[in-house]
């Protein structure tokens, strides 16, 4: 894991904002990574889906790093952009940011991943994403 550098969130809107609950974590309150993965392949897959105009599926995660733990309580924001776009395939990167104690507005980055989904049709099969311009 990385310090603690502070930060602040990005000046974008976040794909999602989430606090994970006690049932999210162990004993000690930090909350399980797989937990936060998901939450990640969720927000990956909302733009996603826009670009693709329709259903996704996850088909790779590329990196997953966790900078640091995340805990009970934490308001976690998760921004998701596309950062290539293939015939049925877009990769998004991820980053993560937890505010700790939102009174003194303690931000740190968390989490970073890169995913690849696939583009598809109502029987699941790839499909072609269609162009920017028809969308």
């Amino acid at each position: 894991m990385s310090d603690n550098t502070k930060t602040s969130l990005p000046n974008t809107m976040p794909t999602l904002r989430v606090m994970p609950m006690p049932s999210d974590a162990n004993i000690h309150g930090d909350v399980f990574g797989g937990w936060i993965m998901a939450q990640v392949d969720v927000a990956g897959a909302v733009p996603a889906a826009r670009r693709a105009n329709g259903r996704v599926a996850t088909i790779a995660v590329n990196s997953f790093l966790f900078k640091q733990p995340v805990f009970v309580g934490d308001l976690l924001s998760f921004y998701a952009e596309v950062t290539k776009v293939g015939n049925t395939s877009i990769t998004v990167y991820v980053e993560v940011y937890a505010e700790r104690n939102r009174l003194q507005a303690d931000t740190v980055k968390v989490t970073e991943a890169t995913l690849t989904y696939v583009a598809t049709d109502e029987n699941r099969k790839p499909r072609l994403i269609p162009p920017l311009d028809l969308l």
